[in-house]
């Protein structure tokens, strides 16, 4: 109790309800050009269009589904040939702002200052940019990818149902673990402070799979209870959306403060 006590007191010291609204604005900007550029991918990949939103709509609240795919269609309708390199370049720029935010938010919480160069910490946000998109792009794929290896195993080694229920299981679980391994590797690499991985381990699991429940929980919530379309009208989808990427932003910020606290309390043990 007395570390559920400390967590709520940095949480509101450090204002992470007002960082994680800042965060959600930047997730915003770069949401569009990542789906640009992830959906002008499948041409060189054997899926469906349908497959990408099919893995996201797991995740996803109905009408922020509807939301997403009804503009990126009205994008890619116009069919220009620049999408992939627009795509690419205006997702690592907005997606690093939001990184770089994300980097500010943990030095906080582990009370250290960023006096790391400005070129430095862009590129380093940069550089954690692109390796999130291509492991998140794996994670979202993995379902759709795993689908067809197991219907291929299925078929060729002549096995029983039962293993196709397994291999679904077994899918949606490595998809977990790889968004395991990215906020470990955020949590390890953004604050400007030398951490060994095992410190980030508390507050990546804690992310992980607090994402993944309260992504679900409010897909359920907006599905079934609440009705924002009867509340906002035409932008009852902007509305889902930003609240969905605000919840998101949040649930990584208190992981963070997960690792700072724990290696606090480990610190004052040894000077004890």
């Amino acid at each position: 109790m007395t570390f559920l006590k400390d967590l709520f007191v940095k949480i509101s010291e450090d204002e992470l309800p007002a960082l994680a609204a800042s965060l959600s604005y930047f997730f915003l900007l770069s949401i569009f050009p990542f789906l640009i550029f992830a959906v002008t991918l499948l041409a060189y990949l054997p899926l469906d269009y349908n497959d990408v939103f099919a893995a996201i709509s797991s995740y996803a609240p109905g009408d922020t589904l509807d939301f997403l795919e009804t503009n990126l269609e009205g994008i890619l309708a116009s069919n220009t040939t620049s999408l992939l390199s627009v795509g690419i370049i205006g997702a690592l720029w907005s997606a690093s702002l939001a990184l770089n935010g994300l980097m500010r938010a943990l030095n906080r919480a582990y009370e250290v200052e960023e006096n790391r160069s400005f070129l430095y910490a862009r590129s380093l946000s940069i550089v954690l940019t692109i390796g999130m998109f291509f492991v998140l792009i794996v994670a979202l794929l993995l379902p759709v990818f795993g689908k067809e290896i197991g219907v291929f195993l299925f078929s060729y080694l002549n096995l029983s149902d039962e293993f196709l229920e397994v291999w679904a299981l077994l899918r949606w679980g490595f998809s977990s673990a790889i968004i395991f391994i990215v906020f470990s590797f955020l949590f390890w690499t953004a604050p400007n402070l030398r951490l060994s991985y095992k410190d980030v381990l508390p507050g990546a699991a804690f992310s992980a799979i607090g994402w993944q429940f309260s992504s679900l929980a409010f897909a359920y919530y907006v599905n079934n209870i609440n009705n924002y379309q009867s509340t906002y009208g035409s932008l009852g989808g902007v509305i889902v959306l930003m609240v969905w990427l605000y919840i998101s932003g949040l649930v990584i910020l208190v992981g963070g403060e997960i690792n700072a606290l724990l290696r606090r309390r480990r610190q004052d043990q040894v000077e004890g």
